[in-house]
Parts: C-alpha cells; sequence; structure tokens
C-alpha cells in the first residue's frame, strides 16, 4: 500500500513538473506586444502601446471566434502564410465586461451575444505588409498609439472574476479623474494548457490621452 501511495506521488509530482515546465516554455515562446509602463495607481497600470496591427473576427462564441483567428495566422491567408501566435488574445463582450460593469469582442443591443476577438500581430508586420485573410467573417485592424489602463489578475478568467476586475479598474480610475475613452476588454497572456497559476490575465481600457 506504501509502495502504491509513493507510486502516485511520484507519478502526480512528474505530471505537475511536466506541467509547469510546459507553461514556462509556451510563455517565454511567445512574443508580446511591446508598451512602455507610465505609472502604476493602487495596482493598476497606466501604459503607452504603439501602432499595433491586428486581426479580428465578431462571432457567436469565443470557440469560433478563435478558431477563425487561428486558421488565419495558419495560413488561412492571401499568401499562405504561417505568422507566429503573439500574446495576448484581445476579447471584449458586452455581456460580461460592459463599461456600467484583454484573443476584441463587442455586443450590441441588437447581438448582445456577439463576441469579437483579436490576436495582435507579431511586430513585424506592418498595415502594408500583414497578409488579408481569406475568410470574410475576419478583418485586419490597425491601431494607433494609444494609451491603456490595466488591472492584472492570475488563473482563470471567469465571467464574474473579470466583471470584479473591470469594476475595481473603473472605480481607481474615476477616483484619480482619469477618463475611460471606449469600452473595457480582456488581454490573456497563456495557452489552454497553461497551469491556472502561472496565468497572466489583464482588464484593460483606453484612456483619454495625456492622463
Amino acid at each position: 500500500m506504501r509502495s502504491i501511495t509513493k507510486t502516485i506521488l511520484v507519478g502526480g509530482g512528474l505530471v505537475l513538473a511536466g506541467w509547469v515546465g510546459w507553461g514556462l516554455y509556451s510563455t517565454k515562446k511567445a512574443e508580446s506586444v511591446p508598451y512602455e509602463q507610465l505609472r502604476t495607481i493602487n495596482g493598476a497600470e497606466i501604459r503607452r502601446y504603439p501602432q499595433t496591427v491586428l486581426v479580428e473576427t465578431a462571432a457567436p462564441t469565443q470557440r469560433v471566434a478563435f478558431q477563425r483567428l487561428f486558421e488565419y495566422i495558419s495560413g488561412a491567408n492571401h499568401g499562405d502564410e504561417s505568422i507566429s501566435m503573439t500574446a495576448p488574445v484581445e476579447t471584449q463582450s458586452g455581456d460580461s465586461i460592459a463599461m456600467t460593469a484583454p484573443v476584441r469582442s463587442e455586443a450590441t443591443e441588437t447581438d448582445a451575444e456577439t463576441i469579437r476577438m483579436a490576436f495582435y500581430l507579431p511586430s513585424e508586420y506592418t498595415p502594408e505588409t500583414a497578409p488579408e485573410p481569406t475568410d470574410t467573417a475576419v478583418t485586419l485592424v490597425t491601431e494607433p498609439q494609444k494609451t491603456v489602463a490595466v488591472d492584472q489578475f492570475s488563473w482563470y478568467a471567469p465571467e464574474w472574476r473579470v466583471e470584479r476586475r473591470t469594476e475595481k479598474l473603473l472605480a481607481t480610475l474615476e477616483d484619480e479623474d482619469i477618463e475611460p475613452d471606449g469600452d473595457p476588454y480582456l488581454l490573456r497572456y497563456n495557452d489552454p494548457w497553461t497551469p491556472p497559476f502561472m496565468r497572466r490575465n489583464e482588464v484593460a481600457v483606453e484612456v483619454v490621452e495625456g492622463e
């Protein structure tokens, strides 16, 4: 009995070590969107991002949106290019992270279930060199330089946690007299197989320049 218990413990330890190892590898391997940290207020960061190029889609579910974007970076584009996946993935939905409450999504009054999700393209791509998607439901978007406020958290990002962190971020901005400029969104930096305690998530919202 003692031998069986030991075997289970050793086996579990090896599995955990492998899981953590994968998390470290996948996190280190992924290119992240660069930014300049301007300051920190009550645990939130104010950042400045350069111009970025994103590929985005609107879909009924996150799974459908992710699949479309993954197909794009896997070669479903004019040029059949395989494109490295860049962190984070940006999502936004009116149900889960609306202003009243990053893989980007938006909901409207007529289509409250629509999710808009976006992948950032690696920094080597410009609006002129990014390959056009072959799927008409997928589009390229160029975002100008922007100032963003973010609140970072770990583990999984269920709707209730995203709502709570969004409320905290918006309350912090209100206390500091910083005006949001648009809807909040969710940023996720890790692949689905990364251990939850190693995950990096952020709720973010663009703020008025000069803050």
